[in-house]
C-alpha cells in the first residue's frame, strides 16, 4: 500500500427540502432555480468545481472536479472524494434553498472506510467528528438522528452511515439507492483510464473515448452520459435516463487503485434483473479484488438480488451486516472478494 495518494472514497450527502411557497411551484423547478452562482459558492465552501454539466426534464447532473453533484427540485446529492470539505456544504444550501421558500426535511451521510484518513481535513478526520459536526449544523427540527458505523470482516471495508429527519419526513417506500466501492482494480484495465503522455485531448473528448472503450457506455445503453477525464489519469461520469441517475468514479493508481459505481431505481420497475445486469457490467469494467455494496432501501427486495450479479463473476460474498434508519429504511452492507483470496 502507497504511504501516500489521492482519497478514491467519497463521501456523500443527500438533502431533502419541504415546502409550498409559491416559488417552488414554479414550473416545479424548485431547488433547480438555484443560479451556477449560488452554486459555485456551495462546491467552493468543499473546495471542488464543476467541469461539465447536463440536464433534462427531471434534474441536473454535474460532473465536479472531485466526483458529482445532482439537484432535484426538493433534492441534492453532493458526493465528492479526495480531501474535499463535503459537509460544510450544508449551511450554505440551508441558506440559498431557503430563499426558494424551501426548508431541509431529511439528510443522510454516507461513506466507506478511508484509505488515507489521516489526509482528511476537518471536519472529516473521523466519522466521531463528521457526526459532531453534523449535530451542531442541522436544525434542531431534525430531530430523529442516528449514526452507526457497519462492519465487515474485510478490514479496509465498514459503511459510516448518519441519517437525521423531521418528524413528518417519508421516503418513498419503493425507491432504492446502490452505493459500490471497489478496490484493488485489475491493472490492464485500469491503464485504460490514463491519458497518453503529452495528449493534448480536452478532458470531454478524452472521457467519451474512455467511456466507450472500457464499455461504461454499455453498463445502461439507455442513459445520456456525461464524462470526463482527468490528466494525467482518472474518470468521471453521470447517467441520466428519465428521473434516475447512475456515477462512475475511477482513481487507478496502482496501489490504492479504486472505482464506484451508484445507481437508483425502484422495485417497481419493469425488471430487477436490469439492476443484476448493470451491476454485474459495472464490475466487470475494473474486475476488482474487494466490492462492498451498499443497498438503501424500506423494503428487503433489492439487496438479495446482489449476490446474484456478482458470484458469477468469481466474487463470494464475505459479510453482509443490517441496519434500520429513519426516514432511509434498511441500509444492507455486504461485502464481495475474489475466490482466489
Amino acid at each position: 500500500m502507497a504511504m501516500s495518494g489521492f482519497e478514491g472514497f467519497e463521501k456523500r450527502l443527500e438533502l431533502r427540502f419541504c415546502g409550498d411557497d409559491p416559488v417552488t411551484a414554479d414550473n416545479n423547478l424548485g431547488l433547480r432555480l438555484l443560479g451556477f452562482e449560488s452554486l459555485e459558492q456551495v462546491l467552493n465552501a468543499v473546495q471542488c468545481t464543476v467541469v461539465s454539466a447536463v440536464a433534462n426534464q427531471y434534474f441536473d447532473a454535474y460532473v465536479l472536479s472531485e466526483s458529482s453533484l445532482f439537484v432535484y427540485p426538493t433534492k441534492i446529492i453532493i458526493k465528492t472524494c479526495g480531501t474535499t470539505q463535503l459537509l460544510k456544504s450544508i449551511r450554505p444550501l440551508i441558506h440559498h434553498a431557503c430563499n426558494l421558500g424551501l426548508t431541509l426535511c431529511s439528510c443522510r451521510y454516507t461513506r466507506g472506510s478511508f484509505i488515507f484518513p489521516k489526509a482528511q481535513p476537518f471536519p472529516h478526520t473521523s466519522f466521531k467528528e463528521e457526526v459532531i459536526y453534523l449535530e451542531e449544523t442541522l436544525p434542531t427540527d431534525l430531530c430523529y438522528r442516528k449514526a452507526s458505523v457497519m462492519p465487515s470482516k474485510t478490514t479496509t471495508h465498514s459503511w459510516h452511515v448518519f441519517t437525521a429527519s423531521d418528524q413528518s419526513h417519508l421516503i418513498p417506500n419503493d425507491m432504492y439507492t446502490l452505493e459500490v466501492c471497489m478496490t484493488e482494480l485489475d491493472r490492464v484495465l485500469a491503464r485504460k483510464f490514463f491519458q497518453p503522455p503529452g495528449g493534448t485531448k480536452s478532458g470531454d473528448i478524452a472521457g467519451k473515448e474512455m467511456t466507450k472503450i472500457t464499455g461504461i457506455g454499455d453498463i445502461n445503453p439507455r442513459a445520456m452520459i456525461c464524462d470526463f477525464a482527468f490528466d494525467p489519469c482518472g474518470y468521471s461520469m453521470n447517467g441520466v435516463h428519465n428521473d434516475r441517475y447512475s456515477t462512475i468514479h475511477v482513481t487507478p493508481e496502482d496501489g490504492f487503485s479504486y472505482a464506484s459505481f451508484e445507481c437508483v431505481g425502484s422495485i417497481f420497475d419493469d425488471d430487477i434483473e436490469h439492476l443484476v445486469g448493470s451491476l454485474r457490467k459495472a464490475v466487470q469494467v475494473f474486475r476488482p479484488a474487494t466490492v462492498s455494496v451498499s443497498t438503501t432501501c424500506a423494503s428487503h427486495e433489492v439487496w438479495p438480488q446482489i449476490a446474484h450479479a456478482l458470484e458469477p463473476l468469481g466474487l463470494k460474498c464475505r459479510s453482509c451486516a443490517a441496519d434500520e434508519f429513519p426516514a432511509a429504511g434498511s441500509v444492507v452492507f455486504q461485502t464481495f472478494t475474489a475466490r482466489r483470496k
